[in-house]
């Protein structure tokens, strides 16, 4: 590989992790608002209806993508290290919410300090064991991702793409809703439909970025002009 393109490579890997830890942060930032997308009608799935999901669902599975696509083209370790970092982030940017939090408005501030603790300022606690589940989740996915490519010998992207997602969704989905519940910030009673509910959106999306990894797997390969399971080494 060419000066030229490895400085390329570093560059591509920098911004796929700049999108992964924009998508994770903000997702835990946004995630008490909850809408209900209605595809199918209204089906109730043990009170809840289903596909009623929080907000902070949207930015998530594009996380999972970019783990994908980093597992695919920079290999096992990268992908840890961006796990490892969006973990950090997501760290540091709660501990800005809640000095912010901590920070008394003055009278003409046009967000108050109860609006804004109701918002932003969630239970230390509760954010670690969401973060510790997402830790899970995600070195799951990248875990199970590799023993398919491995097993497959770098083909059939898709059987690893959406094998993964399903076992680490799955977990990532029953862990925080779990979690949210024991720390009432949400009922016990909505607890198994969101699961259900949030577990099928995540599929139903995990599906829908298949052609996307496939599209940009391609691109990427053809830049750098990499066999079908071949990877780039970043390290010097």
């Amino acid at each position: 590989m060419t000066l030229k393109d490895r400085k390329f490579a570093y560059k591509l890997y920098l911004y796929l992790g700049a999108l992964f830890i924009t998508s994770l942060v903000v997702s835990n930032l946004i995630f008490q608002k909850f809408f209900y997308w209605n595809p199918f009608g209204d089906i109730k799935v043990f009170g809840v209806s289903l596909f009623e999901v929080s907000v902070g669902i949207l930015p998530y599975p594009v996380t999972f993508l970019i783990t994908d696509l980093i597992s695919e083209i920079f290999g096992k370790k990268k992908a840890n290290q961006i796990v490892t970092v969006g973990i950090f982030a997501s760290f540091f940017s709660m501990a800005i919410v809640l000095v912010a939090d901590a920070a008394p408005a003055i009278p003409t501030s046009p967000i108050g300090d109860a609006t804004f603790s109701k918002v932003f300022a969630l239970s230390p606690i509760a954010v670690l064991a969401s973060m510790l589940a997402y830790l899970f989740a995600q070195y799951v996915d990248i875990a199970i991702y590799h023993f398919w490519k491995k097993l497959t010998k770098g083909k059939y992207l898709w059987i690893r793409n959406n094998f993964s997602t399903f076992l680490s969704q799955f977990i990532d989905t029953f862990t925080v809703v779990g979690l949210l519940c024991i720390f009432k910030v949400l009922p016990w009673s909505m607890f198994y439909g969101l699961v259900i509910s949030g577990f099928i959106f995540k599929i139903f999306i995990a599906f829908l970025d298949t052609p996307f990894l496939y599209f940009f797997v391609y691109i990427i390969r053809k830049r750098f002009k990499l066999a079908v399971g071949q990877e780039i080494q970043l390290e010097l």
